[in-house]
């Protein structure tokens, strides 16, 4: 199980994650894009912005991504804390725990990447996202 930052950026991951990669010795990431999986339903502005990438950094993951455009992307609060595990009841739980009191953005379902995968802003307005990884 591993806790990870998760980086938004509005129009420009691709720039930071080369960046960022370049910067820490890193190989150059894989980047998925919005228009990589379901590209007749992404709208064409968003077809070649960065959906997922990462760069390992001194044995921890940084994850980056472009906002969807129409979010309401904030500098400042361009991040979320990303819950990965291979246990699927301890992300189910945790889940449900911290929606009490706070708001549901996209309920635990199963993703092309995950078998679990949801976001959930917590009462204290921390944005979690949850993926499960076999």
């Amino acid at each position: 199980m591993a806790l990870y930052p998760y980086l938004f950026f509005n129009g420009n991951a691709r720039e930071a994650a080369l960046f960022y990669a370049k910067a820490f010795g890193a190989p150059e990431p894989q980047i998925l894009t919005y228009g990589s999986g379901h590209a007749d339903e992404i709208p064409a502005e968003a077809k070649d912005l960065v959906m997922h990438t990462y760069i390992e950094i001194g044995g921890s993951k940084v994850m980056i991504s472009d906002d969807y455009p129409g979010s309401s992307y904030q500098l400042g609060n361009n991040f979320t804390l990303a819950y990965v595990s291979s246990d699927e009841a301890a992300i189910r739980s945790a889940f449900e725990k911290l929606k009490d009191g706070g708001a549901v953005e996209l309920e635990l379902q199963e993703m092309p990447w995950s078998k679990a995968y949801g976001i959930v802003t917590d009462k204290f307005n921390i944005k979690w996202q949850f993926s499960h990884e076999a």
